[in-house]
Formats: C-alpha cells, sequence, structure tokens
C-alpha cells in the first residue's frame, strides 16, 4: 500500500486555520500562539525551500514540540465554563474543538511531513545504541590471507 502525497501546503494551512480558530475565545495564554505561528513559519521556510532538508527536520520537531506544549496548555489554561453566557460560551466551545482537532491532527501531520523529509534525502534513522546483529561480511578480511608490505621491512635501514 502507498502512502499518498500529501501537499505542505495543505497541512500548513489547515493547521493555521485551526490555530486562528484555536485562538479565538482567548481562553489560551499567548505562548500558545507564538508557538504554532512559530512553527508554521518553520514550514513556510520548507514550503520555499523545496530542496531543503533541514527546514523540513525542523518543521518536524517543531511540530513535535508543540504536540506536547499543546497538551501542557490544555491542561493548565482550561477553564471551567460555567460563569459564561450563551454566546460567549457557544464561542469558547467552539475554539476549544478546533484546538483540540488541531492537536489530534498533528500525528498524521508529523506522519506526512516525515514521509516529505524522506523524500528529500533525509536519513535520520532511530538509534538507541543497542548493537544490531549482521549476516554482511563482505566488509571483513580472512585472516589466512594478509597482505605483503610493499616496501623493505625497515624503511630505514641501509
Amino acid at each position: 500500500m502507498e502512502i499518498p502525497a500529501v501537499n505542505l501546503k495543505a497541512i500548513v494551512f489547515v493547521h493555521w486555520l485551526l490555530t486562528i480558530w484555536g485562538c479565538m475565545a482567548s481562553w489560551l495564554p499567548s505562548s500558545y500562539a507564538w508557538g504554532n505561528f512559530t512553527v508554521l513559519a518553520l514550514a513556510v521556510w520548507a514550503i520555499v525551500q523545496r530542496d531543503s532538508v533541514d527546514a523540513v527536520l525542523m518543521f518536524l520537531v517543531g511540530m513535535v514540540m508543540t504536540m506536547l506544549m499543546d497538551i501542557i496548555h490544555f491542561g493548565i489554561f482550561y477553564p471551567l465554563a460555567d460563569n459564561l453566557t450563551d454566546r460567549t460560551r457557544d464561542t469558547f466551545r467552539f475554539s476549544v474543538g478546533m484546538a483540540i482537532l488541531s492537536l489530534l491532527l498533528k500525528p498524521v501531520s508529523c506522519f506526512f511531513v516525515y514521509q516529505m523529509y524522506r523524500e528529500r534525502g533525509g536519513d535520520y534513522n532511530v538509534n538507541f545504541g543497542f548493537p544490531g546483529v549482521s549476516r554482511n561480511r563482505d566488509a571483513y578480511q580472512s585472516i589466512d590471507q594478509q597482505d605483503q608490505p610493499l616496501g623493505p621491512a625497515n624503511p630505514f635501514g641501509q
């Protein structure tokens, strides 16, 4: 099964729109908007420089970091909606829904951005430092065949 190609511009547009709507009711601090819009600026950099591996990698790392920060923001700053009027309550619910939808779509976006990173030539392999077993023995040299030195054994001998 082949992974469908998703345009980076579509990912940026969707997250930009959801971030705008998430900030509408002003229940989130300004750090939420600054973090998400900064990552979207990195995405614009990745759009402009089509062959840059660094731009896509920084956008990917930024998306992962904003996922963590969004969870922290929602946990700390989610207010109780007891003292809201009906009109304010509807705006608040819409804003919260869009911010949560943005958070839920970020892992999917990260998957597609990682595929773009691989297409642009990025080859970051996750290695936890555990030694692996390899059956490829082409790089080994046999003990039975020793190379003969080209010059004399004693280079300073006369």
